[in-house]
């Protein structure tokens, strides 16, 4: 069954392809990018890899025990509590690997991994339990789609600032469950009042990351 989620997903995966193809990305690949200890090339790719974890996950159902939301994957992942870039939790690895591959490479991939997912969502054969596996748990289709969703807007904002391009504008059907999600986040790690009181006055603003 169609989830609003499954068209959200590929809604935010199209909004960031024009920034992934792009010649400022070709000609930054290897300068350093706005996140630390991260090449603007593994940035991109860590950003193209969204799309083809969907490709990987969504083949078939998990047997691994299933978390009630994608905010409650957030509350467990070891890397939101990492204190440290080089946190095993935030190994910069795989993305450095596949940087050394190359710009057309990730571009090839992403397209052939885009046309994957949306051939399996379209189509209504995508797993409704998305087991993942390096974490220990799984995730209903639409909040892993959620999470994926959440982590292309987030590195598409990433990718545009270390290459100092505008960011793309996505979607209504892909941002606003992105804004819900952090902001409950927010709201979950700073509280109620410290997430109101930045919204709404200048007097008060703080620090209300999500993460």
């Amino acid at each position: 069954m169609n989830d609003v989620l499954d068209e959200a997903f590929l809604d935010g995966a199209t909004a960031c392809s024009a920034l992934l193809r792009s010649d400022a990305l070709r000609q930054n690949w290897d300068r350093p990018s706005a996140l630390p200890e991260m090449s603007v090339g593994a940035l991109a790719c860590h950003l193209a890899r969204q799309v083809s974890r969907a490709a990987e996950l969504l083949t078939e159902s998990s047997e691994l025990p299933p978390l009630d939301s994608a905010a409650e994957h957030y509350a467990r992942a070891a890397w939101v509590t990492a204190e440290s870039p080089d946190d095993p939790a935030n190994d910069r690895t795989t993305d450095d690997a596949e940087a050394a591959r190359g710009f057309d490479w990730m571009v090839q991939r992403f397209d052939a991994d885009f046309a994957d997912v949306a051939d399996r969502l379209r189509s209504g054969v995508a797993a409704e339990a998305v087991g993942i596996p390096w974490q220990g748990w799984s995730l209903r289709r639409k909040d892993f789609l959620h999470t994926r969703l959440l982590e292309i807007v987030v590195h598409t904002t990433d990718l545009a600032a270390s290459i100092e391009l505008p960011a793309p504008q996505f979607p209504d059907t892909a941002f606003l469950p992105v804004l819900d999600l952090l902001t409950r986040l927010a709201v979950r790690r700073r509280g109620q009042a410290a997430v109101i009181g930045t919204l709404t006055r200048r007097e008060r603003t703080r620090t209300i990351s999500a993460f």
